[in-house]
């Protein structure tokens, strides 16, 4: 079999993702498709679908939030992430190791002197107190103040790992500060016939929406121990094949998927921040050229917002009062102007329904400046 190539895998990436073409998807199946969104700010999940999404109405996104078809909460990589309802039980067990680990064990929560068990004996009442949505001043007030000055980091843990999940609660993009949460459905604590289940069900859907890729890459994705993901793919069985890449280490993927030929375009494309696309991977990832990391990730792990032309960042873009402005970090032919314009004109007139200076915010990275070879502004 003949190695895939990197432009191949890029292609495979984009064409899971949705990013070669729309598709006439509901907002549910679009997300279970890309297996999930990254939602670390409110409007990502929102601006990855209009990528992805022919004729996207962000008032589905809001309906499927309101009604819970959509779940928003800590889950990949101890970040907020969007996933399909019926998908949230199973990725949290993958995924509970990892999120009770990273408070659990974290000298933050271990300097309070309290263990593990003192966190878990919290968690019937905060169930119970999380019945209804609450606000996390609430839940300090009600279920942590019994620890006085450790009761912040003991919410800070237990909204991590607990079964909660985040509640919409208005504003342009369903959710605003403060956040608000409640329980998840009532379960018990995942066994391990349970985790094992979860973890071949995530990758799976992470072959599904990012595939071919290896182990190193799932582990990335996810946070994951290399022990869970090979057990993992030895219980798999037939349903993962391996393939060749360009290097050494092995691929994986679903059995039966296809990846896209060589020559085939790939779309101008303007990427929310922190887009699932450019966390799936072993750094630097499939559509990061390496010398465009440090102007794309910054220093705190801010992830802006991203122009990708023929399937690779090629600059930044942010919304202004005047409109959409477009930062290129190398010089663009005209064809991929006129394609990054159109695309910029779309989202401008989206913005200015919603929020027409969504992730103001992190302006402040614009200020500081970056080295860049053209910069235009479009308005709808």
């Amino acid at each position: 079999m003949t190695p895939l190539t990197p432009r191949r895998l890029a292609l495979a990436l984009l064409d899971r993702q949705l990013l070669l073409e729309r598709h006439p998807l509901d907002v549910v199946e679009a997300v279970r498709r890309v297996c999930a969104l990254q939602a670390q700010t409110p409007a990502s999940p929102y601006l990855a679908l209009w990528n992805r999404v022919r004729d996207f109405a962000p008032e589905d996104l809001d309906a499927a939030f309101a009604d819970g078809r959509l779940v928003k909460a800590t889950l990949l990589r101890i970040t907020l992430h969007v996933v399909p309802a019926e998908d949230y039980a199973p990725y949290r067990a993958a995924l509970l190791g990892t999120l009770r680990g990273a408070r659990l064990y974290d000298r933050r929560y271990t300097a309070t002197g309290l263990s593990p068990a003192d966190a878990d004996a919290l968690l019937p009442e905060l169930a119970g107190f999380l019945a209804r949505p609450r606000t996390g001043a609430e839940v300090e007030d009600a279920v942590t103040g019994r620890h006085g000055e450790h009761a912040h980091r003991v919410w800070w843990a237990l909204r991590t790992f607990a079964p909660l999940q985040h509640t919409p609660n208005g504003g342009p993009w369903s959710y605003t500060l403060p956040n608000s949460y409640r329980a998840a459905a009532a379960a018990p604590a995942p066994g391990p016939e349970e985790v094992d289940a979860g973890v071949q069900r995530l990758l799976l859907a992470y072959l599904r929406g990012f595939g071919p890729a290896s182990a190193a890459d799932f582990a990335r994705f996810t946070l994951l121990t290399r022990d869970a993901i090979t057990a993992a793919l030895r219980g798999l069985g037939d349903e993962v094949v391996r393939l060749p890449g360009p290097g050494r280490t092995p691929l994986y993927d679903v059995a039966g998927a296809t990846v896209p030929a060589e020559d085939t375009p790939a779309p101008p494309r303007l990427l929310p921040m922190w887009d699932s696309t450019l966390l799936a991977h072993a750094v630097p990832g499939r559509l990061m050229p390496p010398e465009y990391r440090p102007l794309v990730v910054r220093r705190n792990g801010d992830m802006l917002p991203c122009l990708l032309v023929d399937g690779q960042v090629a600059g930044v873009w942010r919304a202004t009062g005047e409109g959409v402005e477009l930062t290129a970090f190398r010089p663009l032919g005209k064809a991929a102007w006129q394609g990054l314009t159109e695309e910029a004109a779309k989202l401008s007139a989206l913005l200015a329904d919603r929020d027409p200076a969504v992730y103001r915010r992190y302006g402040h990275w614009w200020e500081k400046g970056f080295p860049y070879a053209e910069r235009t502004v479009v308005t709808a």
